[in-house]
């Protein structure tokens, strides 16, 4: 073996091992650097609140018939599952308290936002790889038209809008879900269920989880926003980078999940 083929072989390895801890940080930098500047452009007229409801529609109300479909049987099955625990040590009066604060706290914002970055998400990488790969973002640079602004600054405002919504939505969608399922299908007392509901759940509950999904439609905005705008090599790099935008999303969204929980319900 030759001294050049030698230093490759002992050299390849180490250079695997900056990439995995170098890539992660590049990474990182490139979305707080977005962030920064979609923040300081997000006050910064002129102000395109034509594209900023066409995002408000296409993340909220479009999302709206996926949400349903999640939150109701998800606060379904809570309750299925709670009063079938509860059951054993007759405390069935309080499946109520667990679906609402279960769907308040953790599962509302959580699964909304998981739903909205596999859809929504997904639909913002594609589209601004699409213009990436086909060089329609380097013509509005040649025009003087600043990307950021254009592009990531509705969708920013619009995630950051619609995802609360859609949270309280998911709230209210699982809890009467877990009403249904507890007094039509289980035969609970549909006062005991509401009154249990009303006396434990807290106002800060529902702040608490409309504050996370500030956090969520924030991450996903800018996560999918960077993704798209960083993707190359035609069709394949944009499919790459929508999934690599579901993915992140995803995870930023679970890991977030605990560390804000942590600090709220300290």
């Amino acid at each position: 073996m030759s001294s050049e083929k030698t230093w490759t072989f002992l050299v390849r390895p180490v250079e695997r091992i900056g990439e995995t801890f170098v890539r992660p940080l590049w990474l990182l930098g490139g979305i707080t650097t977005m962030l920064v500047k979609t923040v300081r452009l997000s006050f910064r007229p002129p102000y395109n609140l034509r594209g900023i409801v066409k995002q408000m529609l296409e993340i909220g109300v479009n999302s709206l018939p996926v949400v349903l479909i999640t939150a109701t049987f998800t606060g379904g099955v809570l309750a299925l599952q709670s009063y079938t625990g509860f059951r054993r040590f007759s405390a069935e009066s309080l499946v109520g308290t667990v679906v609402a604060m279960s769907m308040t706290r953790e599962l509302g914002p959580v699964l909304t936002g998981l739903i909205v970055a596999g859809r929504a998400g997904a639909a913002m990488a594609a589209e601004l790889g699409t213009m990436r790969v086909t060089e329609q973002i380097d013509a509005l640079e040649t025009l003087a038209t600043n990307p950021v602004k254009h592009l990531v600054v509705p969708r920013f405002l619009g995630s950051l809008l619609m995802l609360p919504a859609l949270t309280v939505f998911s709230d209210a969608v699982g809890i009467m879900g877990g009403f249904f399922v507890s007094t039509k299908l289980l035969g609970a007392n549909p006062t005991t269920y509401l009154t249990r509901t009303w006396d434990y759940l807290k106002v800060m509950d529902i702040y608490h989880g409309i504050l996370k999904a500030f956090f969520f439609g924030a991450a996903i905005a800018l996560i999918s926003s960077y993704q798209g705008f960083n993707s190359k090599g035609g069709a394949e790099g944009v499919g790459k980078a929508t999934t690599r935008a579901v993915v992140l999303s995803s995870m930023t969204i679970l890991v977030s999940d605990y560390f804000l929980s942590a600090w709220m319900f300290k």
